[in-house]
């Protein structure tokens, strides 16, 4: 759907990054349009009035207008600014691996309504669930689903035979489970035990009501976190930056500081 020459959407920043000594591109993600960049004059500049409304992780609607080369930013108001979530480290990276995450799998100018809302659903349970790397994991496998890239967790993808309750193997290269007998001829297939495999099963097939009821021990948490990000990364040829952050704040502890000054650096 082409958009007017003048338009307002509502939007959730994904990123920016710099143009020229005042100016900024950012990245931003619709109901409408999916995913499109964006001009945003003198934005750099103290005397800004739209430098706020346009963090990463912000929610805003935003005026544009069609440009030669790319859209300008005509006016833009902050509708929803995650506050809990910037004043919190932990939420704030998994807030920016989740916006990387929707950067990377959804091409430009495709209408995304349920990646939009997904996006946005998972912002808000981030400000507030008690395990955000679940939260996290429900995240990564509905926005697979959505890209096209949903793994196969009922049958081999070797023989084809339904998945047996005992420890099968998951393999991110063929796109999902192998039976133990497949498993040497699956390059690359990491074993996969039985609760694993459920938890996985719950996370592609159940409502989040339901997965947020789950409480994981640490060890099988591990296993789902490894085996969905190896997946992302076959996928998407390429680590993901964000996931960088969240592993240097599991090192260091447990933090509740402020990360509103994290935000604005983001640039990838």
């Amino acid at each position: 759907m082409a958009p007017p020459r003048l338009y307002k959407t509502e939007a959730i920043v994904l990123r920016q990054r710099r143009l020229g000594e005042a100016d900024r591109i950012v990245i931003l993600y619709t109901p409408a349009y999916g995913k499109l960049e964006a001009k945003a004059k003198g934005v750099r500049k103290t005397t800004s009035r739209m430098s706020g409304h346009l963090q990463p992780l912000t929610r805003s609607m935003v005026q544009l207008a069609q440009g030669r080369a790319s859209d300008v930013v005509a006016g833009c108001q902050t509708v929803e600014s995650f506050q809990a979530l910037r004043d919190d480290l932990d939420r704030l990276a998994r807030g920016l691996y989740a916006a990387e995450l929707v950067d990377r799998l959804t091409p430009e100018r495709s209408p995304g309504l349920p990646t939009y809302r997904l996006l946005l659903e998972t912002l808000r349970r981030l400000e507030r669930a008690d395990d955000v790397d679940l939260a996290l994991r429900y995240f990564e496998m509905r926005l697979l689903e959505q890209s096209g890239f949903r793994p196969e967790l009922e049958r081999c993808l070797s023989c084809q035979s339904p998945m047996q309750p005992q420890q099968n193997f998951f393999s991110p290269l063929s796109g999902g489970v192998i039976c133990p007998g497949c498993a040497s001829g699956a390059a690359g297939s990491r074993p996969l035990s039985l609760n694993g495999l459920k938890v996985l099963r719950l996370l592609q097939r159940g409502p989040y009501n339901e997965v947020a009821r789950v409480k994981l021990p640490f060890d099988l948490a591990q296993e789902v976190e490894r085996h969905l990000r190896s997946y992302i990364v076959c996928v998407l040829e390429r680590d993901v930056n964000s996931a960088a952050f969240i592993e240097r704040l599991r090192r260091e502890g447990p933090s509740t500081g402020s990360g509103q000054g994290l935000v604005q650096p983001v640039e990838v």
